[in-house]
């Protein structure tokens, strides 16, 4: 746990995680399509409502239980108040809207804190990652403990389904040969997964080894995951090997590479290869 996070604040992000991920299973469970909607309209009819809805209940609670606080959400309009808060939560009411749209697991909530201080780039204080259909909320005030690694299948690589990076292949095949020096099986497979917290999901219970994005996203996709993978003694950095940052205007990421500390030495080298 972060020493200068308070159990208020953990608890707190947990309850909210955990709470709109719920929401969100009654909300698809329920949901009616409009009339005469395709497969496809009633998908993208569910995702808009479902985000609205987890939106309008993080914020409700935040706006109520932390009025000094300033929010930063895909869902809601920014807020200048970033800019000088000493606090700001970042948070993605629903990530993998499209996965959550057609009934798949991979989807997630985030909450995540961070705090200005240290200067110039402050900290994440706290990050939350819900993935209900799985059952789990990681948090990194209490994070998990890394499985060891699965030698005896071939190491995983999880990529965007939409962006893989185009540098993917080659990476792929120096990782075999990394992961053959562990004692694996001189193979590496890419694996596609929706939610960012669902793929960093994957790499905290062992079920794949690496994440490579090479285009951008917004700090709502990113936060609360990298917070956990962090806290659970996995790598995260930018592909370059540099900090990621946060509560910038505007709120972008440009890449990330998070990987198990066996093979991070190897992810990194390789992929300065490719560079």
């Amino acid at each position: 746990m972060h020493p200068e996070l308070t159990v208020d604040d953990a608890q707190l992000g947990v309850e909210l995680a955990r709470n709109a991920g719920e929401l969100l299973q009654r909300f698809r469970a329920g949901f009616v399509a409009p009339a005469g909607s395709d497969a496809k309209a009633a998908a993208r009819a569910l995702r808009d409502a479902a985000d609205a809805e987890s939106q309008r209940y993080l914020g409700a609670e935040l706006s109520g239980r932390r009025p000094d606080d300033a929010v930063l959400s895909e869902e809601a309009a920014d807020s200048a108040r970033r800019d000088t808060a000493d606090r700001v939560w970042i948070i993605d009411p629903l990530d993998g809207t499209w996965e959550y749209g057609l009934g798949r697991d991979d989807w997630a909530v985030h909450v995540a804190l961070w705090q200005r201080q240290p200067e110039p780039n402050g900290g994440l204080l706290l990050g939350v990652v819900a993935i209900p259909d799985e059952g789990v909320v990681f948090t990194s005030a209490a994070p998990p403990k890394l499985p060891a690694p699965e030698l005896g299948r071939p190491l995983r690589i999880i990529a965007s389904r939409s962006r893989p990076p185009a540098m993917l292949a080659a990476v792929a095949e120096r990782l075999a040969d990394a992961w053959r020096e562990l004692g694996g099986v001189a193979e590496a497979e890419i694996v596609q997964v929706g939610s960012v917290g669902a793929k960093v999901g994957r790499l905290l219970t062992g079920r794949a080894e690496v994440y490579l994005h090479d285009t951008g996203f917004y700090e709502w996709d990113v936060a609360a995951p990298l917070a956990v993978a962090n806290a659970a003694g996995l790598r995260t950095t930018h592909i370059d090997g540099a900090e990621v940052t946060f509560n910038h205007r505007p709120p972008y990421v440009s890449n990330l590479l998070v990987a198990r500390p066996e093979v991070a030495d190897a992810v990194a080298a390789a992929v300065a290869e490719q560079a």
